[in-house]
Order: C-alpha cells, then structure tokens, then sequence
C-alpha cells in the first residue's frame, strides 16, 4: 500500500473517532487531503475503492463496509435522484401501476403465476462467461459479511436459483411471471436506463417451440391492449443454433461460442470493421469471419435454408414457429433476421426481439430458449424459455405513438364538514363510505368552500358530501352530484 493511501485511510479513521475525541484530529497533518475524500465513493463503480479503505493495516478485511464521514455541518442536499434512476411522484406512479396492471392482466390471461425474488443476490449468479456486457455493468459489492453480492441486473438468474431450490416439489410445466426492479451500471440512452423495471415471463419445462409461440402470443396481446399494432412494432426472430452450425463448419471450439454470440449482438451497434476485429481476436478465422457476417445478413429463411440446407435443427424449428404464428394470428408481427442472437450467454436455441418499426428506439423487449442455464449453477437442465420487458421503453414508444393515457387521480367522494365541530360527524361518514368499498377524501382542516371545490375538481371527485349542523341534527347529508350538478338531502343510513 502507497504512502498516499496509508495516509488517506487514518485520516478517514480519524474523522470517524473524532465524533468521540476530536482533540485526535489536531494531531495528525490532514489539511493536504481531499477535503471530502468520500465524494468518490458514490459511483458504484468505485465500490472496490471503498473496500480498500476498509483495510486493516495487516491487509485483512475488517468485514464492514467505510464508515460514513461526520459533517461539522449540513450541507444542501442534492434534490434530483442518482444519475440514472427515477422518481414516481404521483402521476408517474400512475402511469407506473397502469403499466404493470396490463403486464399482470395479461399474464392472467395466459395462466401464468406471479413470483419474485430478492433485489439483492449474490454476485456469482450472473457472473456466468467472459465477455458478456452485464459483467461490467453489474452493482456489485461486498457486504459486512464479506460475501460478494450484488443488484439483480436481470430477473432470469433469479428464476432459474428458485426452480433448482425448488427441485422437484414443483410439477412441471411451471408457468411464471415477475415484474421486478433491475440495476445496470450502463449507458443511458432512451429508454434506457441504470434502474428499470422489468416484465419477465418464463415457461420451465417445455421442450417445443409451442412455447416461444406462446411467450410472443403474449407480447403481442399487451401491445394490442395499448393500441399498438404490427405497423408500430414487430419481432425479429432467430436461432442461436444457427450460429452453432456455421462455426462447426470451421471447428471453432464450443467454449468461444458464447463470446462470439456477445459479439454477434453488437452488429447494430458499432461498425463493421470493428466487429470483424473482435471476432479475429477471439480466435475465429479470416474466412470463418467473412462466412459467419454472410449468414448473419440473411432476412430471409428460405435465403438462410438455401446457405445451411433443410436438415439442422435451427431451420426446423424457426419454420414451425412462423407456422404457428400464423394459428395464433400474428404472422404480420415476426420477420427472420440471423442477426439476432441476443447478449446474454445463455441462450441456446431460438432467440427474438421487439422493434419499433420506425428505428427510433432501442429493442422493447427479447427472449428466447436457454435449456442449459441450470447446469450453470449445478442444477439438472430442464428446457426453458422467457424474456424481459423493460418499463422506460414502452413509456418512450407510447409518446412516440400519441398513446399515453390520462390517468387522472378519480376519487369517488370528498366529504367535508362545514363547521369545526362537525369533523368527527365527517370522519363517521368517511368510514362508512369506506367500509362499502368507495374512495373518501376528507376535508381534515377548517376550510372555505370555495377551496373544497376546487379539491374536488383537482382529483376528478364524483360526490360532495356536505355535513351541516342542521342536516345531521336530522340524521341527513347533503349530496352534490358535480358531473351534473344535482343536489339533494339524503339519511345516513341510505347512504351509497
């Protein structure tokens, strides 16, 4: 360890005990140091630095996390949310919960149970190969009890943790669905973002394309209930068995196929050349390169059966899914695209994207099979298939289309008493209301009625209720209808 760093640590040490004895402080040189040597421990990314200060002079991990600073005096917090996350004032939470009410409903509709897991997992379920892009992007951690943990930056892992732990308690097929918040360490563009929410259906158990069938069935219901259409979005769809059969024509060995799939994935993003680069360094050959980018070009699956021929698998089962597509009415919504491989390593058969036609925004959504993920964490392999939806993209696809809804706040009743003394009368008719199952605002302070109007208009309210001390000396209340503007008496006890 560098003088500098030795000497960075006990200044830290020394701030901490100075809340105990700040006569320590004077006696140590520290007017050199950063003034806040903490301000860069804040980027995720610096978590390894944090560690290190959290060594004890013997090099041996004290097993907690750094201290935080004590300030002499508080400064102004910084109002806005760490770069790359949101807030959910109300009528984001409410643009939030419509959102997740249509991935729920539509999981219902498919037969598919709602699950989920912790946000926080342990490092080594999504450290899997080389070369992936999650490795980098990973919040990770080591936590007070020296164990290597980390934001989920997906939900799959998870999913595949639980079904092992499960074994076989479970009957298979098993039919899951989770919206879960997920973390990435990444570059944000639209509608992408470091803290997202993500819609994840999985079917464990079903060796057939009838289930990716079934997973885009679903997908494409969802945009339907949104008012979008195959002219707005459609399906790339490919295989990662179509990779596997052009790389055994050059021997390249299996185990850089996953790196060469991560790659592959990168065909959209960077250019050409650079792709070609990569692939040289990761050990493929100049001709298998050239070969491999051919194939990889095909929009076609008849063009693609005339390079493979008609026996591999990856062409036998792309055809049954576009002719199942067809029976379950969407076949205007997918087109074959080999370029689509997907970044994740495990996938092992057909893989698929969601676009927007207009080539604005980055892939909504993508899935495919990954029968072998399971072996990866010791696990028997069972077949499976899934994919992720991401929340910030279908809100940025929604503007784009015109389609946001209004979600104003609607409460069915604002109950107000009109004199100080009556707001216990106004809290009994407030519960009763509530008891039937109807939405009360009560009016909890002394106010004019000019402001109770417009309370009412502000959260689209159906009913006033006035308690007047003449009415409720009769058991009654008054009823304005504010849609129409009818009004009348009525008693407690025919009160709906």
């Amino acid at each position: 360890m560098t003088a500098n760093a030795t000497h960075l640590i006990l200044h830290q040490r020394l701030l901490h005990l100075s809340f105990f004895k700040p006569s320590l402080i004077k006696h140590f040189p520290h007017k050199t140091l950063n003034p806040n040597p903490f301000k860069s421990l804040i980027n995720p990314k610096n978590f390894s630095v944090a560690q290190s200060l959290n060594e004890n002079a013997s090099g041996s991990r004290t097993g907690a996390l750094v201290p935080p600073p004590i300030l002499e005096k508080l400064e102004k917090i910084d109002v806005n949310p760490p770069k790359g996350t949101r807030d959910f004032p109300p009528e984001e939470m409410r643009l939030r919960s419509w959102i997740f009410h249509n991935f729920r409903e539509v999981s219902r509709l498919f037969g598919f149970e709602e699950v989920d897991y912790p946000v926080l997992e342990s490092e080594a379920l999504f450290i899997r190969k080389a070369g992936e892009e999650i490795r980098d992007q990973l919040y990770s951690f080591e936590d007070r009890g020296n164990r290597r943990v980390a934001l989920r930056p997906e939900l799959t892992p998870s999913l595949a943790r639980v079904v092992i732990q499960k074994g076989k308690s479970v009957s298979l097929p098993l039919k899951w669905f989770a919206i879960g918040q997920c973390w990435r360490y990444e570059r944000m563009t639209r509608g992408r973002r470091r803290e997202h929410y993500q819609w994840n259906m999985d079917i464990i158990g079903v060796p057939g394309v009838m289930a990716e069938a079934e997973l885009i069935s679903s997908i494409v219901t969802f945009f339907k209930r949104l008012g979008i259409t195959s002219s707005d979005v459609g399906f790339k769809v490919s295989s990662r068995k179509v990779l596997q059969e052009v790389l055994q024509c050059y021997s390249i060995p299996e185990h850089l196929f996953g790196k060469v799939c991560v790659i592959i994935d990168k065909m959209e993003k960077i250019p050409l050349e650079e792709i070609k680069t990569e692939l040289g360094s990761a050990g493929v050959s100049e001709k298998a390169i050239v070969d491999l980018l051919q194939v990889m070009s095909v929009k076609s699956l008849s063009e693609l059966e005339e390079k493979l021929g008609s026996a591999g698998d990856a062409i036998v089962e792309l055809k049954q899914l576009f002719s199942l597509a067809d029976k379950f009415g969407y076949s205007e919504w997918i087109q074959f695209d080999a370029s689509v491989v997907r970044g994740l390593a495990y996938y092992t058969g057909v893989v698929f994207e969601g676009f927007d036609r207009e080539g604005k925004l980055r892939a909504i959504c993508g899935g495919g099979r990954y029968d072998k993920l399971l072996s990866t964490f010791g696990g028997d392999d069972i077949p499976a298939c899934g994919f992720g939806f991401g929340d910030a993209v279908i809100v940025e696809l929604l503007k784009e289309k015109g389609l946001m809804p209004e979600l104003n706040l609607q409460v069915e009743n604002i109950v107000c008493p009109l004199d100080q003394e009556l707001q216990g009368a106004a809290a009994t008719i407030a519960t009763i209301l509530r008891e039937k199952g109807q939405s009360v605002d009560l009016v909890l302070e002394n106010k004019p009625l000019k402001w109770v109007f417009k309370r009412a208009a502000r959260i689209n309210a159906s009913r006033l209720i006035l308690v007047g001390n003449s009415e409720w000396q009769k058991g009654m209340v008054k009823v304005k209808v504010l849609a129409t503007g009818e009004q009348y008496e009525i008693e407690l006890n025919q009160l709906e």
